[in-house]
């Protein structure tokens, strides 16, 4: 990823704003094939993991989505659209998901099994991304410029992520904790999850050119993730004495009682190993709804 974005930025240097362009913007300002903005975005971030989720069974995508979840995000960018018809878009992103099986308290449903579990997490989700746009108008309007054009988005993203949960008012980092037995010998095919993971942007999104420095976008971008861990959920419970064989008496105290929080509501209750904690037929997934503000930088006026 790294190496993808210099040579991304080196690739699009080769063409010339300034010397080709290919019809006017307005009587005053001439349109360049190759059209630079930057700005900002700002939005809703929300998830799609094991946890909390909508009422009765688990449900694919926006079936299982709970609104009041989502949080705030923001982002920058820098984008080259070529001819109103591709864009290639560098961008950074910053926001936070969250998830609580609380929410589903008195709900009456299938839901009330993911509701004892009794889980919860949030996590900071940092982002580059590298995106390309597509604006099928341009097959129509190949000499006007179309103020209002929708879009699909696909691309390639880097994202950092901290799952935790927090216990007698603090906020503990659940991946060092192997909560699901990942990376014990006991359990082979659990291997530990990284916090730096690759994810897969798709979307679609509305542009609209406010002015000739202005333009607007209105995006929902959906990643596709590699990982089920984003929540730090995925598998079953593991008996509590593995995490004795592995950690000091503190951090296999602490482990085991963030790895099953059942009896916090039902003191009775007794978890049996191998019983399921979340779903691994499902990967995970953040998605955020975004406007975007961006300034055109090199739109110039006709002589």
């Amino acid at each position: 990823m790294n190496k993808f974005i210099p040579c991304l930025l080196a690739l699009l240097s080769f063409y010339s704003p300034g010397s080709s362009q290919y019809y006017f913007y307005d009587a005053d300002h001439l349109e360049p094939e190759l059209r630079w903005e930057t700005g900002f975005s700002f939005g809703l971030m929300n998830c799609l993991t094991d946890l909390g989720g909508h009422r009765g069974k688990g449900q694919k995508f926006i079936k299982d989505l709970n609104w009041k979840n989502s949080q705030p995000c923001l982002g920058l960018f820098l984008s080259a659209t070529y001819r109103d018809a591709f864009a290639v878009r560098i961008e950074s992103s910053w926001g936070r998901v969250t998830g609580f099986d609380s929410v589903l308290k008195n709900d009456g449903s299938q839901a009330e099994l993911r509701y004892k579990r009794n889980l919860h997490f949030r996590s900071r989700i940092a982002e580059v991304a590298a995106l390309m746009e597509f604006h099928p108008l341009f097959l129509i309007h190949l000499q006007e410029l179309p103020l209002l054009s929708p879009y699909l988005i696909a691309g390639l993203a880097y994202f950092n992520f901290n799952p935790q949960a927090r216990l007698d008012n603090n906020w503990i980092n659940l991946q060092p904790l192997h909560t699901e037995g990942q990376g014990f010998k006991e359990f082979p095919e659990r291997q530990p999850y990284k916090l730096k993971q690759i994810g897969f942007p798709v979307g679609i999104g509305l542009r609209y050119d406010v002015s000739r420095f202005l333009t607007t976008r209105f995006e929902l971008v959906y990643r596709i993730l590699r990982t089920d861990y984003l929540d730090d959920v995925s598998r079953s419970y593991i008996d509590p004495i593995f995490f004795r064989g592995y950690f000091p008496p503190a951090k296999a105290a602490l482990a085991t009682r963030l790895a099953d929080r059942q009896q916090e509501l039902d003191p009775l209750h007794t978890t049996l190993a191998g019983s399921p904690r979340g779903d691994p037929n499902d990967k995970d997934a953040y998605f955020s709804l975004n406007l975007k503000l961006s300034l055109v930088l090199n739109r110039k006026r006709y002589n």
